[in-house]
Formats: C-alpha cells, structure tokens, sequence
C-alpha cells in the first residue's frame, strides 16, 4: 500500500514539474500585455483569450511581423507528417530488403545504415545544403522533408520486427502465390501496424520540432515553421515606446506545444504495444 502511494505520489509531481510552466504560459497569453509587464507571469486566466489567439493565428504579422500562426502550424504539420511517413517507407523498405532478400552484403550493409546514427544533422548539414541547392529545392516542401527521410533508428526497428516474424508466413505466402511485393503489402504491413505507430510517434515529433533545417532551408517567411515563429516571437524589441506583446509569444508556444502532445495521445495505447509487445 505505501509503495502504491509513494509510486503515485512521484507520478503526480512529474506531471506537475512537466505541465506547470505550459500551465503558466496559457495562462499568461490570456492577460493584456501590461499586465505581463507590470505582473510578470500568471497562474490565473485573463480576460483577453479570443483576442489574443485571434491575432496571432489570423492577422498577418501576428507575432513575426511576416506570417500568421495559422500558416506556420500548417508548414509544421506538412513538416511532421513528411518527416513521418517519409522515414517510415523508407524504413521499412529497407528493413525488408535486409531480412528477407538475403543476399550476401546485407548485414555489412545494415551496420552501415545504422552507423549513420553516429552522423547527426548537425555534421552534415553544409553538404546536404549544397546538394538540395543545387537541386534548386529551397524554399520548397520537398528540400525540407526528402533530404532527411532516411532513419537509421527506423530501419532498426523494423529489421527487429521483421526478423520476429515467422518462416512459415513467408513459406504460405510463397505456397498461395504471393510474390515479394504482395507479401510485404498483404502481411507484413497490417502485421506492422503497432510498429508503425510507435514510429510515427517518434518520428512526426522529431520533425515538428526541426528548427536548424528549416532555418537553413528557407528564406520564405510563408515557409516558416512554428518552431522558428516561436523564436522569433521572443526577441522581442522596444519599438516606438510600444509594449512588448508578450502575450502572443506564449500564445504561440501553447500552439506549438498542441499538436505532438495530441498524436500522443491518440496513438498512445499502440505506441506502448509497438515498443514492448514480444509477441508478433
């Protein structure tokens, strides 16, 4: 009984320790910017709810003075998804080709693969630059989300997964006539079903957060994301005596916070199998 309590007890204070400071932030973006600056930070709500969230996702120069929140949550979102189901195909193709074709280099092959792990963004990110440059994709959806489908991590997972699954499907399916491409369509993908949650989890989260690429990438302010809306809403500067619009800053944060914490959730139950789950 005392384990249950303390163990609940701990819970409770990591969700508080997590969601306070995004508590806070809503909170404050509902107050009128004096008030931010008289008061500092709220923990109660105001009375400018509509009004603020109105003018950062709807009025063109909301908060960055060159786009809306509404377009930069849509760049984010095509981002995500992109990133996601780009990663996913890729590797799962990949993880396919390497358990199932077996042919003589497909291990040495998928150690290479997964050393890339040791090659973050951040190391070759100048080449991968000059490459999408000269494929004139800047400023494009398919420069931000192609260059970076490939995942080591994914292939990895989908490799173990695949190696789980049992000969005698692939024999079965060779007995009803199924050729490569059918099997994998017919079989292995609805068995995958958990793997590709948990992965797409992973990977929408990674690619909504992006901010380095997109920074680099585009010069467009229509191709903003909402990461680099947020860091621009914070430098906030004193122009003309005007207030600093605080308000809209962690109005745009809570915005950007929504919807990762929302594929969460939705996907949580899968995300939990596709990670543990032994039994395939």
């Amino acid at each position: 009984m005392l384990r249950t309590i303390v163990t609940h007890l701990i819970l409770i204070a990591g969700v508080l320790f997590l969601v306070t400071p995004l508590w806070v932030a809503f909170a404050s973006s509902t107050h009128a910017p004096e008030t931010l600056l008289r008061e500092g930070l709220q923990f109660w709500f105001g009375d400018r709810f509509l009004e603020t969230y109105s003018a950062v996702l709807f009025e063109t120069g909301g908060v960055t003075k060159t786009s809306t929140a509404a377009k930069m949550l849509i760049n984010s979102l095509v981002l995500g998804l992109g990133f996601a189901v780009g990663k996913i195909a890729i590797s799962m193709l990949a993880a396919y080709a390497i358990v199932y074709f077996r042919f003589p280099l497909a291990l040495p092959m998928f150690w290479v693969i997964f050393l890339t792990l040791l090659l973050p963004l951040e190391v070759r990110i100048v080449p991968s630059y000059e490459v999408v440059a000269k494929m004139g994709l800047l400023n494009t959806y398919t420069g931000l989300i192609v260059p970076l489908i490939a995942s080591a991590t994914g292939t990895f997972f989908f490799r173990q997964f695949f190696k789980s699954v049992p000969d005698e499907l692939l024999e079965a399916a060779r007995i009803d006539g199924a050729g490569p491409f059918r099997f994998f369509i017919d079989i292995l993908v609805p068995l995958s079903k958990t793997m590709i949650a948990a992965i797409f989890i992973i990977m929408f989260v990674v690619g909504w957060n992006q901010y380095l690429w997109p920074l680099i990438m585009t010069t467009d302010d229509q191709l903003y994301t909402i990461v680099i809306g947020i860091k621009q809403a914070f430098q906030v500067v004193y122009e003309g005596g005007q207030i600093p619009q605080f308000q809209e800053a962690f109005a745009l944060a809570v915005l950007a916070t929504l919807p990762p914490v929302l594929v969460v959730l939705f996907f949580q139950r899968w995300f939990v199998r596709g990670l543990l789950e032994s039994e395939k």
